[in-house]
C-alpha cells in the first residue's frame, strides 16, 4: 500500500511570487488567496488626498508612506496590500527600498469599496491586529467618514469617527491633525 503525503493547499507569499503578473492585485489571509478588485474613481480621489496628508506630514517629522500597491507581508501565508501605510522615522530602519516590507506599519488605511468593506473590517482587520499595526483608518467615501482605530489589548478599538466638519487627530502619530474636509474633496 501506498501512502500518499498530504499536501498544504495554503498558498506562501514565495509561491505567489512565482506566478505570472496578470495585472491583479492578490492578498493571502492564512494562505488563501484573495483578488482584490480594481478601484473606482472616487475612491483613488480620497486615496490621493489621504497620501497628500501623509506625505505632507513625512516632510515634516520624517517616516515613510506608500500607497497600494505594495505587499506587506507579516508571515509567508498572510499578505496583504492596505490603500496606504505609514512607517514612523525612528522605525525607517525596517524598510528595504529593494525589498518587500515584512514588518507591520504603524498605520494602514483602507477606503472602502462595497466590493471589500466586509474583508477590510473584518479578516483584513483582525490580520492588522494580530501582528500589532498599532493604528487602523477605515475610510467611507460615499458617507464620507473616516474611522481611527487603535490597537489596545490585541484588538482595535474605535477612538473616533470623523465627518468633514471636524478635525482629525492621529492618536498615535504626534502632530498628525488635519480637516476630513481634505480627505473627501473632489
Amino acid at each position: 500500500m501506498r501512502f500518499m503525503r498530504a499536501t498544504d493547499p495554503r498558498v506562501t507569499f514565495a509561491e505567489l511570487q512565482t506566478w505570472p503578473d496578470d495585472g491583479r492585485r492578490y492578498e493571502l489571509y492564512d494562505g488563501e488567496v484573495i483578488v482584490v478588485p480594481s478601484p473606482f474613481p472616487r475612491h483613488q480621489r480620497v486615496l490621493l488626498h489621504i497620501c497628500e496628508i501623509l506625505v505632507e506630514y513625512e516632510r515634516a517629522v520624517g517616516g515613510l508612506v506608500f500607497e497600494a500597491p505594495m505587499d506587506i507581508v507579516f508571515s509567508e501565508h498572510d499578505v496583504v496590500q492596505p490603500d496606504v501605510v505609514f512607517f514612523r522615522e525612528e522605525r525607517r530602519h525596517v524598510i528595504d527600498m529593494m525589498r518587500t516590507p515584512r514588518a507591520a506599519p504603524d498605520l494602514a488605511v483602507e477606503v472602502l469599496s462595497r466590493s471589500t468593506e466586509a474583508r477590510d473590517r473584518g479578516r483584513k482587520m483582525q490580520l492588522l491586529a494580530r501582528f500589532a499595526v498599532p493604528e487602523y483608518w477605515i475610510v467611507d467615501p460615499v458617507k464620507n467618514t473616516l474611522e481611527v482605530y487603535l490597537l489596545r489589548r490585541s484588538e482595535y478599538e474605535l477612538v473616533a469617527t470623523y465627518d468633514e466638519t471636524q478635525d482629525v487627530r492621529s492618536p498615535s502619530l504626534p502632530g498628525l491633525t488635519f480637516r476630513a474636509a481634505r480627505v473627501f474633496a473632489e
